[in-house]
């Protein structure tokens, strides 16, 4: 008798049982058990099912597998959320438990090794760097004493666009990455990094640019999936020209870095205090009685979150703003005659007038919803086993909240992909929705301990730029494009950008006085 054929059956026999043995033991248990899920490849897992718009194919999974389920990248489990009710599941009920940050390859190369607040392990370290930002920044004190800098820019961006005429029109971005890295600038060094738009020479709009292509660079491959990252064996799979660009990017962002603040420490620099001077008043301290104490890379490191987070994400923003506002005329024309009654066609927007906007801060919320500055927010980790819901989540598990997927839930927005400011109105059936973290249909800042800290100061800075931008100006399309053919698709990266740059002619609704004159 042949042995060979007989062992394989017993051997087929045995696994077959062992399989159904842990079937029928898993089925009648009554621990949860995990979320649904795709199959997966050996090995890497769903990784190469992610597609290059990782938001849009975990939103599909979603319709297949319901608003919580299971990934298998490489070795690493993860979990997506993609409803209001799961993500309130994750960032509420157990938002200790899932406080922490996964390791990633970005962030070695580009955020100083995780020794900033947004990479940073969730522990001391993180603690100190939150209190410092809360405390020193982002205070709503703070925030009030900087006012008067923001308008300023902003009129200094008003300026710039003014006179920024012509049929060909002008990349709106540009001028909206100036305007929003001053407005940090002058509140974090007490000094614009950039000059005025319209004082810019060449070279000063060619580094203006510069800033701006290495801030879309910092999305793009900070939201690139590496399979190192998951499979820590198959790390040489990695494309070397990714981490090439990651190592090349940090490097130049440290240069960057090391003159601003060289720049500052000069005699000539001296004067009010501002908030870098502050951080290097707290080097070597114990702020927090436990062993942590503010280092130079610290400081680099926060600078370069607050730079990249402050700017990158409101110009994004605004942008979209304004292109939903060219394909909605009639938008434009309402919200411009509500400014007009607050304000007058005499001056410019200042920030006590956005009280008076409504409708303003409605097309704001419905530009979060449908184009979130973060499609997926930054990844959790599950620090220990947790039962979320009807199911088990796994220690060290990464949690990814699809706040791109939760904004076009129909199951939540009638005509989700509809841009209709009217439902945050009064009377709107999401009239009492805020964009602070308290509603999980639109979280575009987050939730929990991990939410954004500059989230006060965007808000300000959105809302201001975008009234000044609609009741300064008409805004049209260069010539032989037309508002039916203006492009919006997206760029996938850590922040949700523009595939092609806006392109707009801004046309001055004020008389010439109600822009100044530069400062």
């Amino acid at each position: 008798m042949d042995l060979l054929p007989l062992s394989l059956t017993v051997v087929a026999a045995a696994v077959i049982l062992l399989f159904l043995n842990r079937f029928i033991s898993f089925s009648s248990s009554s621990s949860p058990r995990l979320p649904p899920g795709p199959w997966g490849w050996p090995v890497v897992g769903n990784l190469p099912q992610l597609g290059k718009k990782p938001h849009e194919t975990l939103a599909s999974f979603a319709q297949t597998y319901g608003p919580i389920f299971r990934l298998r990248l490489g070795s690493v489990p993860v979990i997506v959320a993609a409803s209001p009710s799961t993500a309130a599941l994750f960032l509420k009920t157990h938002d200790a438990t899932f406080a922490n940050r996964p390791p990633n390859t970005g962030s070695n190369y580009m955020a100083y090794d995780r020794q900033d607040l947004v990479w940073a392990p969730y522990g001391p370290l993180w603690r100190m760097l939150r209190r410092i930002c809360s405390n020193h920044l982002f205070s709503p004190k703070a925030l009030d004493d900087s006012s008067r800098l923001r308008h300023d820019e902003v009129a200094q961006l008003a300026r710039s666009l003014a006179a920024a005429g012509g049929a060909e029109g002008v990349r709106v971005g540009d001028h909206l990455i100036v305007c929003t890295a001053n407005i940090l600038t002058r509140a974090m060094l007490g000094r614009r990094l950039f000059a005025p738009a319209e004082d810019l020479a060449d070279g000063g709009r060619d580094a203006a640019r510069q800033f701006r292509e290495m801030s879309v660079e910092l999305s793009y491959l900070a939201g690139v999936f590496m399979v190192g990252d998951f499979v820590p064996a198959l790390r040489w799979l990695d494309s070397k020209d990714v981490i090439r660009r990651m190592k090349r990017l940090g490097e130049r962002y440290d240069a960057f870095l090391d003159k601003i603040i060289g720049d500052h420490l000069t005699p000539a620099a001296c004067g009010a205090q501002d908030m870098l001077r502050v951080l290097i008043g707290l080097k070597g301290r114990d702020s927090l009685g436990d062993g942590v104490q503010l280092t130079d890379i610290n400081i680099k490191a926060l600078l370069l979150d607050l730079f990249n987070a402050g700017t990158d994400t409101s110009s994004s923003t605004l942008e979209w703003l304004l292109a939903e506002l060219v394909r909605h005329p009639e938008l434009l024309t309402s919200v411009q005659r509500e400014l007009d009654e607050a304000v007058g066609l005499e001056r410019l927007v200042e920030e006590r007038d956005l009280a008076k906007a409504p409708l303003l801060h409605a097309i704001v919320k419905e530009t979060l919803r449908l184009h979130p500055p973060t499609p997926l927010l930054l990844p959790h980790q599950a620090a220990e086993d947790c039962t979320a819901g009807e199911y088990r989540v796994p220690a060290g598990a990464t949690l990814l909240v699809n706040v791109w997927a939760i904004g076009r839930d129909p199951a939540v927005w009638t005509d989700p992909l509809e841009f209709r400011p009217a439902r945050f109105l009064p009377g709107g059936e999401h009239a009492h929705v805020d964009v602070k973290g308290n509603s999980f249909e639109i979280i575009p800042f987050g939730a929990g301990r991990r939410i954004c800290a500059g989230m006060s100061l965007a808000m300000r800075v959105i809302l201001l730029v975008a009234a000044t931008l609609v009741h300064g100006f008409d805004w049209g399309l260069p010539e032989g494009k037309s508002r039916e053919k203006l492009s919006m698709e997206e760029a996938y990266g850590l922040t949700l950008q523009r595939a092609a740059p806006l392109k707009l002619c801004p046309i001055p609704r004020l008389p010439p006085h109600a822009y100044g004159s530069a400062s």
